[in-house]
Order: C-alpha cells, then structure tokens, then sequence
C-alpha cells in the first residue's frame, strides 16, 4: 500500500526504471526536480486553429488533422510567434500503474515569460491532469502571450508531478503545520490554502515590478541573462501603495509574504476567488519541498506574482490577497531539495524576472 502523497525524486528514478515514465531520448538526471519532472519538446510543432481538449475516446493526433494549419520544424530552432497556438508532441509518454495520477504545470521561468503552456492528453477532458493509470503520450498546448519565443527540441517548458491518492492539507493541519514549521511571515491567512498578497509598498524604493511592452523582439529561451530587460518591461513604479491593471497587460508583481515548504511537503499556487477583482494571478506554479525553507538554505521566499488583467482597469491595493498556495504531504522526503545543489533559479528570490532577462 503506497501511502497517499506527491512522489518524490527517488520514486520518479524508480518509476522511470519500471517504465511507466519512457522517452524518446534518455531522460537527463538533470530534468528529476525534487517532487516532479521536467518534460521536454518534441522534434516538431503543429500550428493549430485554436486550443482544443482531444476529449473522451479521442486521441490528440486525430484532433491535429482537424485543426492543424503548419508543421514547424524544432530540431535546428523556430520561432514561436505571439498570439499564435501550438501543439508539440513531449519527449515523455506514461504508463501509470493503478492508483497513480499526475498533474502538470508550467515551469517557474515559462510563467514569467507569459508563455501559455499547458499538458494535453488522449481522452482528455481537462488541461494539465492526467487520470489514474494513463498510458499514452503528452503534448504540450504552447501560446506566446506577451513575447514571441525561439524554442528548440529538447527545451523544458512544463513539468509534472505524480501523486497516489489525496494528500492535500486541510485548514487545519496547514495551522498545525505552521505553529511547528512556519510556513509564512507574519500572520497566516488560511482559507482553502495559504493566502499571500501583494507588494505594493516595497522597503525600499518604488519599484513595485514591470509590465510586459507590447512590442518586442524575439526571445530565444536558451540565452540566459542576455536580454536587457528594458528592451521587453516597463517598470511599474507608485508611492501611494496601489497600481492600475490595464486590460490585456501583463505584470510580475512579487507576494508580500514570504514563503516556505518544509521539506516532507509540496505545493501548488492556485486563484484565491474570481469575484475579487478583474484579473488573474497566474496559478501555474509548482513549489518544491525546500523552496525558501532553512533545511535548503532557505530564508524564506517570496513569490512571484504573473498578473493578467482583463476587461476592465482594475485598482490593485497593497496587501490585498491575491492567490493562495495548496499544500500536500509528499510520500516521503525528497532525497534532494529545492536549492540544494541542483541550481535552483529562484531560492530567496524577491521580485525577479524570468532568467533570460538582466536589469542593466
């Protein structure tokens, strides 16, 4: 009897051995993250017509025929261009034993990027979830928002976590957990998850974080810390603690709180309530078990916030929650951590922009 939890990095190498996670390539130590695995591009993209679900008895490949428009070649680098909707056949294909189901996400520097990018599946009727014993393969639905994008096979732009059973906290083992381990700065505000705000009157200075400009070169997403990030963001700057979304823009805000994950724990980022405001907090985030905690060099964290407006201007006040982050017990713990020696991007981070960008 498997005890109910997310599967951490030792269960994915064993899994990975046993088969019921295969590639067309080997997989790379490197893509083994503490409580998931990163999934990489397929040697080709298909332009299609609009996002779509292959639905119930229905494969994807049969779903490409029907919306496909143009084969775009990976294999030497192509451009992904903005506004447009792609679907790329993942190296990674499962055959989940019973009992055990996975779900994905965008990976941390994906989001930042406002890079749509969600997991789909034969017989799916949900983006990113992936049913008990699934066997078959993964595409991932690619859609540049905010900046047109060079990809190549082999990029990581999704990533997945396998869990048995239910293993998600309730309020009152979050509370229970936070009096022995805690888990944010400050009061808690615990509701369906751990609730954070946002910044919107930094210690020092004004910078409150940036907007995406709307027209952009390209980004080619293997060069890191290349890009002056003048040339793709405008900062966001304001003294009275608030900032007015216009419809349509794009902005990294950063959490007020900071933040922690034990390391026997994972988490996800999830909305908090549609009727608080015109815009949406990017909810596509994994947290790892370590992510800002002392086990892993940790401080706490703070997290970034990757903001979408939508039809209206929408005033955004400091401290007002925005999100909230669900945790789950893992099955055991992690043989590494986030930050611990696998160069983790964003331990200790404040309000950063993707890896791609520098701030010269």
């Amino acid at each position: 009897m498997n005890r109910p939890g997310v599967l951490p990095a030792q269960s994915l190498r064993l899994l990975m051995a046993q088969g019921a996670i295969k590639a067309d390539l080997p997989i790379d130590p490197a893509q083994v993250q503490p409580a998931s695995l990163d999934l990489r591009l397929g040697t080709k993209a298909y332009r299609v017509r609009a996002s779509f679900l292959a639905g119930a008895g229905r494969k994807v490949a049969a779903r490409l025929d029907e919306f496909m428009m143009h084969e775009v070649d990976l294999t030497k680098g192509a451009v992904l261009e903005k506004g447009c909707v792609y679907v790329v056949p993942l190296m990674e294909r499962l055959n989940l034993p019973a009992g055990l189901s996975a779900v994905a996400n965008a990976k941390s520097s994906t989001g930042r990027l406002d890079l749509l990018t969600r997991t789909i599946t034969d017989g799916g009727a949900e983006f990113d979830r992936i049913p008990e014993g699934y066997a078959g393969p993964l595409y991932a639905e690619v859609c540049p928002r905010s900046f047109s994008v060079l990809v190549r096979a082999g990029q990581r732009l999704n990533q997945i976590r396998f869990r048995y059973g239910h293993a998600t906290l309730s309020d009152d083992q979050l509370r229970a957990l936070h009096g022995v381990d805690p888990l944010v700065s400050g009061t808690p505000v615990i509701s369906e998850g751990l609730g954070f705000s946002v910044d919107l009157r930094p210690a020092q200075g004004d910078l409150l974080g940036y907007r995406a400009k709307p027209h952009t070169g390209v980004v080619d997403l293997d060069r890191i810390a290349h890009y002056p990030a003048r040339d793709f963001w405008e900062e966001v700057r304001a003294s009275n603690g608030q900032i007015i979304l216009d419809p349509g823009a794009f902005y990294i805000l950063v959490s007020r709180e900071a933040v922690t994950i034990p390391p026997d724990y994972a988490a996800e980022m999830a909305p908090y309530l549609a009727m608080v405001g015109e815009f949406r907090v990017h909810y596509a985030g994994f947290f790892d078990p370590g992510f800002g905690h002392a086990a892993a060099g940790g401080t706490g964290s703070r997290g970034v916030l990757e903001v979408r407006c939508h039809e209206a201007p929408f005033v955004l006040e400091h401290g007002q929650v925005v999100g909230r982050l669900v945790y789950e017990a893992m099955t055991e713990r992690p043989d590494t951590l986030y930050g611990t020696g696998i160069s983790s991007n964003y331990q200790g981070q404040g309000l950063k922009l993707a890896k791609q960008f520098k701030l010269t």
